[in-house]
């Protein structure tokens, strides 16, 4: 990787991870038939929004690789927890079955990208020796 490239690296890892919580929470407003508009769209994306963040400067604090599967996990649980807790702090419904959702589609979502592009890292590797 270039040095250009490498700076590069974390902005579009994060960049990544906000598009994937933002379509979380558009399908997840969606499929609730609540709109689309900016102020709801703002207040279900904020929690998760902090959480993400919080997660993102866990992971630069310990100097992972942003895009390694581990900090994806990081990101998740961070996202996660903390999108929950300032959920129930903002007086936003925090239901089991939402809980469950919402790890299972971010977890997805985070760790996924991961995975999909050490796999294509690695064959892109192979495919060169």
């Amino acid at each position: 990787m270039t040095a250009p490239t490498a700076r590069r690296a974390p902005a579009r890892a994060f960049v990544i991870d906000l598009a994937l919580v933002v379509a979380f929470v558009l399908i997840g407003r969606r499929s609730h038939a609540e709109g689309v508009d900016p102020a709801g769209l703002a207040t279900t994306l904020w929690p998760f929004a902090v959480g993400l963040v919080v997660g993102w400067l866990s992971v630069l604090g310990v100097r992972w690789p942003l895009p390694a599967i581990r900090s994806g996990g990081v990101v998740v649980v961070s996202t996660v927890v903390l999108g929950m807790l300032l959920r129930v702090v903002s007086g936003q419904g925090v239901q089991p079955s939402f809980v469950v959702v919402t790890v299972v589609v971010l977890a997805v979502f985070l760790v996924g990208w991961r995975a999909l592009a050490t796999l294509l890292r690695r064959r892109g590797r192979g495919a060169r020796a």
